[in-house]
């Protein structure tokens, strides 16, 4: 099953997508959010388990929200792919390294994206995002971390290295949390649909040229192991939001000239669809 959002801000319809055809959840369904995953969890994916009773719809000309609402935490591991790390010039770490974004800077897939006042470092990551079930605490091992998976999700990682590096005073969140930082969608694909999530080609473009192109296979610490490791430290709550690592291809490299107003960056997973920001100033 793929779940979607459709509608101007605030205003959101949400949506299953099966078998090519749209299907309005809004009766019984609030949002696609931490509420809807607990309450109708069926085990490893939650979610609803038949679009049947639920009135097919067209999403033509809509807007593509964010596919999930507003998460309780959006929670990031940086340097987590190898090449990324080599490129950056940093060693691999021994453990994940963890910071947070703001859940106000999720935006939709073909949303603008602000340029930050000052900003001439603002860079793309596509990331591969994970959307919790249930509650995540103290796992037992990475098998009980896949359990309590709702599905994934296309993000872009946007980042001001100035102030992610030079201005940080020692974390990354000032370079991250700018609002509009978080492209997501379009969709939250359910687990049963991915074969194998550590084999997943990921990409990016800017202006419709090549970035970054990768896989999921590259990460230094798989999803179970980020989960379970993680979930030793602090709780993840349905809905909650995680945020993987991005692979090389980067403007922070050097290789690519950094973002500015009237850019469309494009960022994309297989199996998952893709975003296509326009970029504008704040």
């Amino acid at each position: 099953m793929k779940y979607l959002r459709i509608g101007r801000p605030g205003y959101e319809t949400p949506v299953a997508l099966h078998e090519g055809k749209y299907y309005d959840l809004s009766g019984p369904i609030g949002d696609i959010d931490g509420t809807f995953f607990a309450e109708h969890s069926l085990g490893r994916g939650g979610g609803i388990a038949t679009v049947a009773g639920f009135p097919e719809i067209d999403v033509e000309g809509e807007r593509v929200a964010p596919p999930i609402a507003r998460p309780g935490a959006v929670v990031c591991i940086g340097m987590n792919y190898a090449a990324h790390c080599a490129e950056s010039g940093a060693e691999p770490p021994a453990e994940p390294v963890v910071f947070y974004k703001h859940p106000n800077t999720i935006v939709g897939p073909n949303d603008d994206v602000e340029i930050p006042r000052g900003s001439t470092r603002t860079d793309w990551e596509v990331e591969l995002g994970v959307v919790f079930a249930k509650r995540a605490s103290y796992l037992e091992s990475e098998e009980a971390a896949l359990e309590c998976i709702a599905g994934f999700v296309v993000a872009n990682d946007v980042s001001e290295r100035e102030f992610q590096i030079e201005r940080s005073g020692g974390q990354f969140s000032k370079g991250k949390a700018c609002p509009t930082f978080t492209p997501l969608g379009p969709w939250l694909v359910t687990p049963d649909e991915i074969e194998d999530v550590q084999n997943l080609r990921m990409w990016s473009k800017v202006n419709g040229e090549a970035r970054q192109d990768s896989s999921s296979g590259d990460m230094i610490f798989s999803v179970a192991r980020i989960i379970h490791h993680m979930s030793q430290f602090m709780a993840f709550d349905p809905g909650d939001l995680l945020l993987t690592g991005t692979p090389e291809g980067v403007a922070l490299s050097g290789r690519f000239p950094y973002l500015k107003a009237g850019d469309v960056v494009e960022v994309g997973i297989e199996g998952l669809g893709s975003t296509a920001n326009p970029t504008v100033q704040a």
